[in-house]
């Protein structure tokens, strides 16, 4: 961990330097009385964070050593630095300069006022018995996973994490983080208290807040959307990066059948040819026979693996990664893998009365997970955890990062989790959205949940396709449909009861799996449906012939905190229409998603932002800033290319990490001037924060009609052989193939 470290330690260093000339206190006199809320004496601390975030901090004044709210982890691990104002304000105003803010604190209500250099207004947060602020222009985007959406405006969110919240059958389990976002050009990161958000009328309003305790909150001015990501990236952290497998298709199981059935299924994705990556499988006590002896236990189920070291080589054979469910209850999950456990002695799961203990420590929990570790089992699926607080959830993140580094100390790590915090990018994990119902409208619903998701600071999320539990409107149709647009979220996971008709091939079999469901009784046509296998089969391949653009794009999402799954908004601030826009979304930068969520659909009506854009099937250039319809069939969802964009992708592979022959395959789109970027390392291990990696930028210049091909800086040359790159412009015919070698190249097209 000495390079991450030192990564961090290196922007600390920047970021402080920074910040001593950012201080521009305009106001020095002695103060006459202390700040109040009602009759609370309190403390008040601005800090600069950088030049366009400033963090304001209140303490009641017998907090005297005036210690900063920061042990739930969070934020980055950095110097905060003093504050930048005094504490007490005369009776007027105390104005002062912070980087490009203005910032002002009133008394009587306690107002602290927030501008940009030119003095035009951004935020005012007004403390008495709850906290005003301002949410004047803009659509309110971000808090987390779940919730009403797309536009937070006008609604009252409660913040409160897990299965219970609202609507959860179509709009998944919440996962609030505290992070506000205006389309207006400001953020806001409530660190503290956690409180409910009410977003209607002119001034929104967090209530929970007690004038005793302590209000942290980080004020973000930007100017592009991305700059306001990247500032909540400096207070929560950057991604981390996952292994590249976690990127391909990932087949979950429930109640199993016989031991040899269990390596027959897996060998049918290759006899089948279709590709995939991982095999997750669910533990005993959600379904009659699954991993485990039950919920919680790490014992092997010896009816579903009775050699379980044989079985897993047997996957990893096939080239099949080994992903285990993992349950833990309780309220509290305290302190990290390298403390010493001081804990009574813990059973894994429930005591001998049937109860989960309510607390526990990690560095006693976590080596129950050893032995399956030593087995080789690559990843983990920690579910439940719905009653853990804040800070405990996030504990459980941090634990499986930085847990299975303990035994594989230069392995990255894929943790699949059901609860998650601010801050829990820092330790790669994915997040999906939970017991979803099998509906059109849940389908719908999740593309404005995934854009609010990634704009929450949470880039690798998924769903369970198809929906969890099924319904009547539970149909090849719909499985098809969720297919498509999960081929394009970070997370691509087939996951739900009856689980057999989750599978890629599961519509034509005529059986369901255990059955789960006693409401659902699919028709017999339905269930001999032969078009879905192969509207599947071309998502796969298309999901892993893309995947050079999804992995460049991860590594983006690392370098940048920007999502992988972007709101038009990020890169089209100045469209209104685009901005306006929940129902699609850019995957990357440069390909538009629009997914079909309409039962019987033959059309799909879209926005194009401004500027030219590539229908991704046809090469056929559109106007954008405007809306068109396009048609589709029940194996097609509309794709869009931006123009000047230089679109990279791979040989067809049955897995990531396959060895196959076959270029890179490079289509510039022309009409307009543009870079793109090619990203490689060896997708497993923390390598390339020593310089082990490779990328490619690409720089097209339309009026010339050539692109530029050289190694970005710090970058080299991974192959000993040259990259094998063919390059074509959309809609010609003409190809040239270059053999990259590392020295800068332009070739004309």
């Amino acid at each position: 961990m000495t390079n991450r470290l030192s990564r961090r330690g290196a922007l600390k260093a920047v970021i402080s330097a920074g910040t001593m000339a950012m201080i521009e206190p305009a106001f020095v006199s002695q103060p006459s009385s202390p700040l109040t809320i009602g009759s609370t004496p309190v403390e008040v601390a601005v800090r600069t964070v950088s030049a366009s975030t400033v963090r304001v901090t209140i303490l009641p004044s017998n907090n005297a050593a005036g210690i900063l709210p920061n042990s739930d982890g969070a934020l980055v691990d950095r110097d905060w630095g003093p504050p930048i104002a005094p504490s007490r304000s005369p009776e007027g105003e105390l104005s002062f300069r912070s980087g490009k803010l203005n910032i002002s604190i009133l008394r009587d209500p306690l107002t602290i006022a927030v501008a940009r250099d030119n003095g035009n207004p951004v935020q005012k947060l007004s403390i008495e018995e709850e906290i005003r602020f301002s949410i004047d222009g803009g659509v309110l985007l971000g808090l987390g996973q779940g919730g009403p959406q797309f536009d937070r405006r006008g609604q009252v969110d409660s913040m409160v994490s897990g299965q219970g919240g609202y609507e959860l059958g179509t709009h998944g389990a919440r996962v609030p983080i505290q992070f506000l976002i205006s389309t207006a050009g400001w953020g806001m990161f409530v660190h503290s208290p956690i409180g409910q958000f009410d977003l209607r009328g002119d001034m929104g309003r967090l209530h929970s807040f007690a004038p005793g305790s302590a209000f942290d909150v980080f004020i973000i001015v930007g100017g592009k959307p991305t700059e306001i990501l990247g500032e909540y990236a400096s207070i929560t952290g950057l991604p981390e990066m996952p292994p590249l497998w976690s990127f391909g298709y990932q087949q979950s199981h429930r109640t199993l059948d016989s031991p040899d059935a269990i390596l027959s299924e897996a060998r049918t994705f290759r006899e089948k040819k279709l590709p995939c990556d991982a095999m997750i499988y669910l533990g005993t006590g959600f379904c009659p026979n699954g991993w485990n002896t039950d919920n919680g236990e790490f014992a092997w189920n010896a009816r579903a693996f009775p050699d379980p070291p044989k079985a897993i080589e047997q996957l990893h054979r096939d080239h099949f990664k080994v992903v285990l469910h993992i349950v833990l209850e309780g309220t509290t999950l305290t302190g990290s893998v390298n403390d010493r456990c001081t804990a009574s002695p813990l059973p894994s799961g429930r005591t001998a009365d049937g109860h989960w203990p309510p607390d526990r420590q990690v560095s006693c929990y976590w080596p129950f997970h050893k032995l399956l570790a030593d087995l080789g089992v690559d990843g983990w699926w920690p579910d439940q955890g719905d009653r853990l607080d804040a800070s405990s959830r996030l504990a459980r993140i941090r634990m499986y990062f930085e847990g299975q580094q303990m035994y594989r100390p230069n392995q990255r790590v894929y943790a699949l989790h059901r609860n998650g915090y601010a801050g829990m990018q820092r330790y790669a994990a994915f997040l999906w959205s939970g017991d979803v119902l099998s509906k059109w409208e849940t389908l719908k619903t999740h593309i404005p949940v995934a854009i609010n998701t990634g704009l929450s600071g949470i880039p690798f999320w998924g769903t369970d396709i198809g929906g969890f539990i099924p319904t009547e409107e539970y149909t090849g149709e719909l499985f098809a449909r969720w297919f498509q647009f999960a081929a394009f979220c970070p997370l691509f996971r087939a996951h739900g009861r009856d689980w057999k008709l989750h599978r890629p091939w599961g519509w034509s079999t005529g059986e369901i799996g255990y059955p789960e469901t006693p409401s659902y009784h699919p028709s017999p046509q339905e269930l001999h449906n032969p078009s879905i296998e192969p509207i599947c089969r071309k998502y796969l391949e298309l999901r892993y012939r893309l995947m050079p653009y999804i992995y460049s794009a991860a590594r983006e999402t690392c370098d940048s905190g920007v999502p992988m799954m972007r709101a038009l908004w990020l890169h089209d601030p100045d469209d209104p229409a685009a901005v306006a826009r929940g129902d699609e979304y850019l995957f990357g930068r440069d390909l538009l998603v629009a997914p079909v969520f309409e039962q019987g659909a033959s059309r799909r009506s879209l926005y194009l932002p401004r500027g030219r854009w590539y229908d991704f099937w046809t090469h056929e250039m559109h106007e954008g800033g405007r809306e068109i319809t396009r048609a589709v069939d029940l194996g097609t969802i509309p794709l869009y290319v931006r123009a000047g964009a230089g679109l990279p992708m791979g040989p067809l592979k049955q897995y990531t990490s396959e060895q196959v022959d076959g270029a890179i395959t490079v289509t510039v789109f022309p009409e307009a001037d543009g870079s793109s970027s090619l990203y490689e390392d060896d997708g497993e291990t923390f390598n390339f924060r020593n310089g082990q990696y490779m990328r490619l930028d690409m720089h097209w210049q339309d009026s010339a009609r050539k692109l530029t091909l050289a190694l970005a800086r710090g970058a080299r040359m991974l192959r000993s052989a040259p990259l094998q790159i063919q390059l074509k412009v959309a809609g010609a015919e003409r190809e040239i193939h270059v053999a990259f070698k590392g020295d800068p190249v332009t070739i004309s097209l």
